[in-house]
């Protein structure tokens, strides 16, 4: 790993460590009023899950930028040249040692076995991008999934804050949270895998060697086995709440109909 890596992953641990202890405090302090009234707990994963909406906004759209417009990444993408994508990618390795640091020392109130073996998963994949320069292309594709998260957060922060779940703005923070998790994480398996099984038996994927191989297809399917789980866990979740918001029409147009009924009898 070259150095300007290795400064890259420090300074993501630090700038995050110091957005989670300073800036979002203040931040959340000042534009959130409900933000002082929580109990010590909640506050650490408040602050926790800001920078995680920071880290995802950074990194997801850093690698929409990468896809979009960088040729040698996508015309080859098992050797292309790696240097924007392993900037995002230290970044992300900078905040995942931040959050399994955060989770280790809060355990008892954050602790989420999930979490650690995607983190794990994780960074056992991108040590080979940042230390060999590898699969650029497929490990920049995998931080699309990093879009869904803020919407993830934005659905904690409003069952927090106590906002009642028929209320239109958990609505529709809920439904776009399903859509976007299922584009960013489901949707994208086929092509992602299509062009991962493409490599099998050429030149390029044989240079990669057996370890890089092994750390490669092992670390997607753990990640994907995880965020199908997830996307069940939110579809369920989505599915109650349309179900509730179904009671609750149908108990509200129930009375309107006796009523109806009496004063025509009457």
């Amino acid at each position: 790993m070259e150095t300007r890596e290795l400064t890259v992953v420090a300074g993501s641990f630090v700038g995050f460590q110091l957005l989670f202890s300073v800036a979002s405090p203040l931040f959340s302090s000042t534009f959130t009023p409900g933000y002082g009234r929580l109990p010590s707990t909640k506050l650490t994963e408040w602050n926790s899950r800001l920078v995680s909406t920071v880290h995802a906004l950074i990194v997801g759209l850093f690698c929409l930028y990468i896809l979009w417009f960088d040729d040698a990444v996508n015309a080859d993408p098992v050797w292309g040249e790696p240097g924007l994508v392993k900037l995002n990618v230290a970044i992300t390795c900078g905040y995942l040692l931040y959050d399994l640091v955060l989770l280790a020392t809060n355990w008892s109130t954050m602790g989420d076995s999930f979490f650690v073996c995607h983190h794990l998963a994780a960074l056992y994949a991108y040590g080979y991008v940042l230390s060999r320069g590898v699969l650029p292309y497929f490990a920049n594709f995998r931080l699309i999934s990093e879009l869904s998260t803020p919407f993830v957060n934005q659905r904690w922060f409003y069952e927090v804050l106590k906002y009642p779940r028929s209320d239109r703005l958990v609505v529709a923070n809920g439904m776009a949270m399903a859509v976007v998790f299922f584009m960013v994480r489901i949707f994208v398996m086929p092509p992602y895998w299509a062009r991962v099984f493409a490599t099998f038996g050429t030149e390029a994927f044989e240079r990669l060697g057996i370890g890089a191989q092994v750390a490669w297809i092992t670390s997607c399917i753990a990640l994907d086995i995880l965020n199908t789980i997830w996307m069940y866990k939110i579809a369920r979740g989505c599915y109650k709440v349309m179900m509730g918001a179904s009671g609750r029409k149908a108990r509200e147009v129930s009375p309107l109909k006796q009523n109806h009924v009496n004063n025509h009898t009457d």
